[in-house]
């Protein structure tokens, strides 16, 4: 399971391409020049093309790279390092990288505190600030100083974490190679990572062995071993995975599985992903515990996007490979025209995008596309387009992409102008937040969810790793309210179809239902649906 160092993946090359671009700002070197870097680096982080055995040549061919850029991608590739790159390393302190890593700092404001204050590392800054020392520092002031000072403590409270999948792969690696190892199939992971936590800070595996266990090698994220005796497998792998659960349980002499445990105490079994606190005994006790949505439920993928706006992936390709999947139906919901960052739709290419869907309808039938949108929410929370355009989509996902920095009040009023807007039909990822990198905004939620309901407004979970959004707290008030879960992977790329997964994951944890997943309707009901939205 070592990697080979030379053998960078496209995340690491659009970060090695962001950060020669940010250097080069800080430096005040060729700002045309760091500006390509930087788009080519976005380009490359949000589309996630695979440059494995690309040549100079082919990557000269890509949309947005161009020769420079290519060279400087296939030296990434090639040696594991970037000599340019290299050269501003050396010219800069480490903490003055660092610094750029805090929300709300560009490499010029950086530039500033550096050269005019004498910072050089985060922690000297968040005294700076505590001082009051960014205040009359030209372009900072007392708002900016707070949110920074807020950002750095966020990031310090988040240190040591790691969301859920970008570990796992590695977690089912390490118990496959233990297993293989010890010969021995008593290894489980546990813990935070068994209840499938979408943040963790460690992998925890636990081995019934009676002999010496240690994991094979340096993990790069914080991992354990817990051993005990074969016989005491079961009874571990419960304590470890759900000790809230442990003081109201007792256990028998033997067990055969965990099952035991639950059956013993008179309770219906619950899922490890359930056993976050105490209160699920309770629903366990009168099982009333529901059955829980599986991957198995969902029968198409819905918010989705193309190189419409900012997808990797055509039309065709998304939909031929959502067909290749077994799903019966995708939903298509470029950028509307307002997100200019994202190339946007005008309506003319509006419809020429629903004049190809049409053809490919005919030609893959029973397979089906709807036409659909992100729409952001403008700052008013109105709609990204006049009627006229919106009552062409099948569905309207609305998202706040743009002033997230904002009080509750005013957030509130834009969600809920938008969520009140008939041509709504799902709420998209309804806080904005970003896991381990920025909170989103302030929301009532029960407020929202409310209004949903009153409105026939399905709520997003959107399964992209980083947002998990809405959070699964709030899905069983979603689901007492009436309020259906779409779960969707907002693919930019025909690989992020796999993010269901992890919607899935999470979506269990908040007991959602196959009744109540919009996006596990059959293609018959989805359109039943969505055509009575229509008529009202």
């Amino acid at each position: 399971m070592t990697k080979d160092k030379n053998r960078m993946t496209t995340e690491e090359i659009a970060d090695a391409l962001k950060l020669t671009a940010q250097l080069m700002e800080l430096h005040n070197e060729n700002a045309f020049k760091a500006r390509a870097l930087a788009n080519a680096a976005y380009k490359l982080d949000k589309t996630g093309i695979d440059l494995e055995g690309k040549s100079l040549e082919e990557l000269e061919k890509i949309e947005g790279i161009g020769k420079s850029i290519a060279s400087k991608i296939h030296e990434l590739r090639t040696t594991g390092g970037l000599k340019e790159l290299n050269v501003f390393l050396e010219r800069t302190p480490a903490g003055v990288i660092d610094m750029m890593g805090v929300k709300g700092l560009g490499p010029k404001k950086v530039a500033l505190l550096w050269k005019e204050l004498g910072i050089e590392s985060t922690g000297e800054l968040l005294y700076a600030c505590k001082e009051n020392r960014l205040i009359t520092l030209k372009g900072f002031g007392e708002k900016t100083q707070d949110a920074v000072k807020k950002a750095i403590e966020f990031k310090m409270a988040n240190a040591g974490k790691f969301l859920y999948a970008s570990v796992e792969k590695y977690a089912i690696e390490l118990v496959d190679e233990l297993k293989k190892n010890l010969k021995t199939e008593l290894v489980a992971l546990t813990g935070a990572m068994r209840r499938k936590c979408e943040i963790i800070e460690r992998i925890e595996i636990l081995v019934g062995y009676s002999g010496e266990v240690s994991l094979p090698g340096p993990t790069p994220v914080p991992a354990s071993i817990i051993r005990c005796d074969e016989r005491d497998f079961y009874r571990r792998l419960f304590e470890t995975t759900a000790p809230a659960l442990l003081p109201e349980l007792s256990f028998p002499d033997e067990l055969k599985n965990e099952a035991d445990i639950f059956s013993s105490n008179a309770l219906q079994y619950i899922e490890p992903e359930l056993r976050e606190s105490a209160g699920i005994l309770g629903l366990a006790r009168q099982s009333k515990i529901p059955r829980l949505i599986e991957f198995s439920d969902l029968k198409g993928i819905l918010h989705n996007h193309t190189t419409y706006s900012d997808g990797l992936n055509s039309l065709r390709e998304m939909a031929g490979y959502c067909r290749q999947l077994g799903y019966e139906y995708l939903g298509i919901c470029d950028h509307s025209q307002s997100a200019f960052y994202a190339n946007g739709l005008k309506p003319e290419r509006v419809f020429e995008q629903q004049k190809e869907i049409d053809a490919l309808n005919r030609e893959m039938a029973p397979f089906k596309i709807f036409k659909g949108i992100e729409s952001d929410i403008l700052n008013d929370g109105s709609l990204d387009y006049p009627e006229e355009v919106l009552g062409t989509f099948d569905f309207v996902v609305s998202s706040i992409h743009s002033n997230l920095k904002m009080p509750l009040e005013k957030a509130m009023g834009r969600l809920i102008k938008a969520i009140e807007n008939p041509y709504t039909t799902i709420l998209g990822h309804p806080t904005g937040r970003l896991l381990l990198s920025r909170e989103g905004y302030p929301v009532d939620h029960k407020k929202i969810i409310d209004a949903c309901a009153a409105n026939g407004v399905v709520i997003e979970l959107n399964s992209h790793p980083y947002r998990l959004d809405i959070d699964w707290r709030w899905i069983p008030y979603c689901m007492e309210k009436g309020v259906m879960i779409s779960i969707n992977p907002d693919a930019h790329e025909k690989e992020g179809f796999g993010d269901m997964y992890f919607g899935v994951c999470v979506a269990r944890k908040g007991m959602l239902t196959r009744e109540m997943c919009f996006n596990a309707l059959s293609l018959h009901e989805i359109e039943k649906h969505l055509a009575s939205r229509k008529k009202a």
